[in-house]
């Protein structure tokens, strides 16, 4: 699940919205506002996130944002230290945006978009 702090003004989003978001095509939401991302550190939760979200395997995803890098065109989302630690990041920045598996949605964030 995409998700936001409770206290944000960002509204829902869909999948493609989400997806250029996530590949750095896109770096504020369709009024203008600025977004900050935040990835997971690798492993299962991250691979589902992005293979559900954008059709890509953790390989792809990874040469992607090498190839972004490298010819200055994006830099990937901010690494969250842990699932844990998000919820504290996402509710003092009103602009951030993470995922999370569906358990760990707490009251203090609130779903942009539910993947499959």
């Amino acid at each position: 699940m995409l998700v936001t702090s409770a206290a944000s003004g960002i509204p829902a989003l869909t999948a493609e919205e989400a997806s250029q978001l996530y590949l750095g095509r896109r770096t504020t939401l369709s009024d203008g506002t600025a977004v900050t991302l935040y990835d997971l550190p690798g492993g299962p939760t991250r691979d589902r996130f992005y293979e559900l979200l954008t059709g890509k395997n953790p390989n792809q995803i990874r040469a992607y944002w090498s190839r972004q890098v490298f010819t200055g065109r994006a830099l990937p989302p901010r690494e969250a230290k842990s699932a844990d630690d998000l919820p504290t990041l996402l509710s003092n920045d009103g602009a951030a945006i993470g995922y999370l598996p569906d358990g760990q949605i707490n009251p203090r964030l609130r779903v942009l978009l539910k993947l499959p």
